[in-house]
């Protein structure tokens, strides 16, 4: 499988997966995704559109991450390649459409729900599932119940995730994205409601990354100027004083720094569920993350910390894992 392909839908996260009544709407709704922060469709072959509304939104926008839904027959896999789909999902495991779709180069990920799904999975060379239906499978302790034995395994889960467990999902190391059509409604789609779509695209985007203000470094000349600006701290506002080997913190928001740190002024730190995936999220914002600042964390390999690039009205700003 593809792993360039898999890594970008682990920076995603989370996958709309959509039916399409008419291709004309194809477009509009794939700028509502992208405007919303989520580059990225599952597009299921429910309608007969389907083929031209993949072909559509890769002609319109070509970086998007487009993959295709209900996969069911080989017919469906060459139209869906034909079309310009990067990945293609069923909600089943058919021995034969996954090998065919297998055989011509595409990543597949074939629904599973139970051990026996797994291991045929395995026998044809999978490393990705589909968990499916999700929730009525058995929800989150159901798919960690049944990955314990399949260490190699990870999965997509789709079917009733929501904006209230879809962090509980992603939160699963063995967890590659979600596919989720909460943001996606079918009425909206009909009704052409592409403003809501994106205002509940960047609110499961919000969910997802769970940025939050953690506290503010603030540069001082020495360290008698930081323990007077902490003391002033401590009077106004009863904030305890917390001395560290660079820096003296009022409360947990302010952190005075005892000689110049990163940042002409300082620096805010955010923190967030999960920094790769923020990475990756602000960098298609058009931010850039300072590489050669991010540290990893030990036993998952994932970045737990980076800088961005430029600094905000003097301020360097950094990620930080929660």
């Amino acid at each position: 499988m593809n792993n360039d392909m898999m890594k970008e839908l682990y920076s995603i996260g989370l996958i709309p997966v959509i039916k399409i009544e008419n291709a004309d709407d194809a477009v509009p709704l794939a700028k509502a995704l992208i405007d919303g922060g989520l580059p990225a469709a599952e597009i299921t072959f429910r309608t007969s559109c389907a083929a031209e509304a993949i072909k559509n939104i890769t002609e319109a926008y070509p970086e998007m991450l487009v993959g295709a839904g209900t996969v069911l027959t080989t017919e469906q896999v060459d139209a869906a390649i034909a079309a310009g789909s990067k990945f293609l999902v069923s909600p089943g495991l058919n021995p034969k459409v996954t090998a065919y779709a297998l055989s011509k180069g595409i990543p597949m990920l074939p629904g599973c729900s139970n051990p026996s799904d797994l291991e045929a999975a395995l026998e044809l060379g999978l490393k990705t599932v589909k968990f499916f239906p999700a929730e009525a499978a058995g929800g989150l302790k159901m798919l960690k119940a049944m990955a314990a034995p399949y260490g190699q395994l990870t999965f997509m889960p789709t079917g009733g995730i929501s904006a209230d467990n879809l962090l509980d999902y992603l939160k699963f190391n063995k967890i590659v994205a979600c596919g989720g059509s909460f943001m996606v409604k079918d009425e909206l789609v009909k009704e052409k409601k592409w403003d809501e779509i994106t205002a509940l695209t960047k609110n499961a985007v919000k969910t997802m990354l769970g940025l939050e203000f953690v506290h503010m470094g603030i540069n001082n000349e020495c360290p008698e100027e930081a323990q007077r600006g902490a003391k002033l701290f401590e009077l106004m506002f009863g904030m305890p004083l917390r001395e560290t080997s660079k820096s003296i913190f009022a409360g947990e928001a302010f952190e005075f720094m005892t000689g110049k740190g990163p940042g002409k002024c300082g620096h805010i730190a955010i923190r967030t569920n999960f920094v790769d995936r923020a990475i990756a999220y602000f960098e298609r914002m058009g931010f850039e993350i300072d590489m050669s600042t991010v540290t990893y964390d030990d036993k998952t390999g994932k970045a737990k910390f980076a800088y961005f690039k430029d600094e905000v009205c003097g301020f360097a700003i950094h990620l930080v894992q929660k």
